[in-house]
């Protein structure tokens, strides 16, 4: 056992030895591995993680250089700030499985919007930010520019003006780790999110063309970019929390880029690891085995593979602690 490992890496070096355990052992050493041989990673975000406040993990992890690129919902990336700038006004319901119809109205009219035990609070939350947010594309669009999801909640962060709102310490946003760094982030399907309906209300008012907003397909373009440049040497990993979109729209640059571009020599993804309590299932990608993307594509037969099949607010934190040798 390494000295140099903090006490929640040197626990879980004793105790975690087999089954589920030694599988997510075995997918944080390969994170390692993969880092040490030059190799870079992209994490996924699925499921509600920012409001299950993954920060605290996730941004020293960015800080340490041990996450290349993100790719995560509308919903991770605007939660993560909701978190920041309203914690105390969060309610949480530990009895959630009890609560009837009517209960769940209650919240609703007290303008509280459940995610399993926590309620986010619209009033300090959703419109706080809407308010800051709304100045933000005003300027763009009225000034004829345009920018990706991501990058208009970095204005907003790097601007200071959420700072007069922090309830928790700054360090434990991922969010603004990434804003400092310029993390790159692609955000597929932002339009599902709160401010994604939000900047959709404003476009059907004829207050801001859509256009302002970059879309998808510009991700991918994007992205298709970043990969070419960054995918030699060791390679890109892939750590995949959840699945939906956060996860198959970033590692179809792949299949794209070779099928679809006709650039036979793309490296495929040099490292699979998916945390996720779903399943396997008929016709779900979250439920979907590692071995099934051979077939789309996306991973090669020599491909370094890992499932974990557990909560990733259990497992990811623990991982991260591994990897930051904590």
């Amino acid at each position: 056992m390494s000295n140099t490992r903090g006490p929640i890496s040197q626990f879980m070096e004793r105790n975690y030895l087999h089954f589920n355990a030694a599988a997510m052992m075995d997918a944080a050493k390969g994170y390692e591995t993969h880092l040490d041989e030059g190799g870079k990673m992209m994490i996924t975000l699925a499921g509600a993680m920012s409001t299950a406040e993954l920060g605290i993990s996730l941004a020293e992890m960015i800080r340490q250089d041990k996450v290349a690129i993100i790719s995560c919902t509308g919903a991770n990336l605007e939660e993560d700030i909701m978190n920041l700038v309203a914690h105390s006004h969060y309610k949480r319901v530990p009895n959630y499985r009890d609560l009837s119809p009517q209960d769940e109205w209650d919240l609703l009219e007290n303008h509280y919007n459940r995610v399993t035990d926590t309620c986010i609070p619209e009033e300090e939350a959703f419109r706080r930010l809407q308010k800051h947010i709304h100045k933000i594309w005003k300027d763009a669009d009225d000034a004829g520019e345009r920018y990706f999801p991501h990058e208009f909640m970095y204005k907003m962060l790097l601007s200071g003006d959420l700072e007069q709102y922090y309830e928790i310490d700054p360090k434990n946003s991922w969010m603004l780790a990434a804003a400092e760094k310029n993390l790159p982030i692609v955000v597929p399907g932002w339009e599902d999110s709160t401010m994604g309906n939000i900047f959709a209300s404003y476009v059907i008012k004829n207050e801001f063309k859509a256009t302002t907003m970059k879309s998808g397909i510009e991700y991918m373009g994007w992205l298709a970019d970043w990969y070419v440049k960054n995918s030699e040497g060791k390679g890109i990993g892939f750590f995949q929390i959840g699945g939906g979109i956060a996860g198959d729209f970033p590692i179809c640059v792949v299949p794209m880029l070779y099928q679809d571009m006709e650039m036979e020599n793309i490296p495929f993804w040099s490292y699979f690891c998916q945390i996720s309590d779903s399943t396997t299932s008929y016709g779900s990608y979250s439920g979907a085995v590692p071995n099934e993307k051979i077939t789309w594509g996306k991973l090669d037969i020599h491909t370094p593979k890992f499932i974990v099949e557990s909560d990733a607010t259990i497992v990811a934190p623990l991982m991260f602690a591994w990897i930051l040798k904590q």
